[in-house]
């Protein structure tokens, strides 16, 4: 992969830390800048030994048939603290160690955070798109910030998540009759473009499969030593 077009400290305190989203979120592209879409990476991370080290997954699948291409783990010490709304200080150096060993870049990133749909608008989608300077969307499994009409309960089903005339998002329903997911732009994507890509990813599950076959990754107990700094087990089926 191509190196990273912008790097910055990760050894922040959290007042810097949210000073730095402020700065970076002007770099935010809300429209379609996105070629041919044929392979969607969903990103999640867990954690291990009661917190101290940070497990991010990534699977690439290909769109739109959804088969598993490539998929890679990274272990890294934890050395954020958890403070709401800073997830992405946390948890993006080791997606970003995950991203740099897969074999081919992915065309677009699903990631299981929110993108702006944050009280800076710059949530870990939007974050880890600037960085990667990869298209990527915010798929989120309850609501941050912002405010919606009430949802048809229809699979396909979405109504705009709002903060007084602001758009932040779309309040999306993946499957008839059970709870929405919280859709909303990380980079170089509009909220329509989002929505589509979100359910073409979305089969008979609530969650889309790129963020079910992260997660799987993610949270399935590592039988190995654990790896630091910028060491990684690294998983891959093509």
């Amino acid at each position: 992969m191509a190196a990273e077009p912008l790097e910055h400290r990760w050894d922040l305190s959290p007042g810097a830390a949210r000073a730095l989203q402020l700065q970076l979120r002007d770099r935010v592209v809300v429209d379609d800048r996105l070629g041919r879409v044929q392979r969607v990476a969903g990103i999640d991370v867990g954690f291990e030994n009661h917190g101290r080290v940070t497990r991010a997954a990534v699977a690439v699948l290909a769109y739109p048939s959804l088969e598993l291409l490539e998929q890679a783990l990274a272990l890294r010490p934890t050395t954020f603290p958890y403070v709401p709304g800073l997830l992405s200080f946390r948890e993006l150096p080791a997606v970003l160690d995950a991203l740099g060993k897969l074999r081919v870049a992915p065309d677009l990133l699903l990631c299981d955070g929110q993108g702006l749909a944050h009280p800076r608008r710059f949530g870990l989608a939007c974050h880890l798109g600037v960085l990667a300077e990869i298209p990527s969307i915010g798929v989120a499994k309850s609501r941050l910030v912002g405010e919606h009409e009430a949802l048809a309960s229809d699979k396909g089903s979405w109504t705009r998540l709002r903060a007084g005339q602001e758009t932040l998002g779309a309040v999306l329903r993946t499957r008839a009759g059970v709870a929405p997911l919280y859709v909303s732009i990380g980079h170089r994507i509009s909220l329509r473009t989002a929505i589509d890509y979100v359910l073409g990813c979305t089969t008979r599950y609530r969650l889309p499969e790129t963020t079910r076959r992260a997660h799987r990754l993610a949270s399935r107990p590592q039988t190995g030593k654990h790896l630091a700094g910028g060491d990684a087990a690294n998983l891959r089926r093509t």
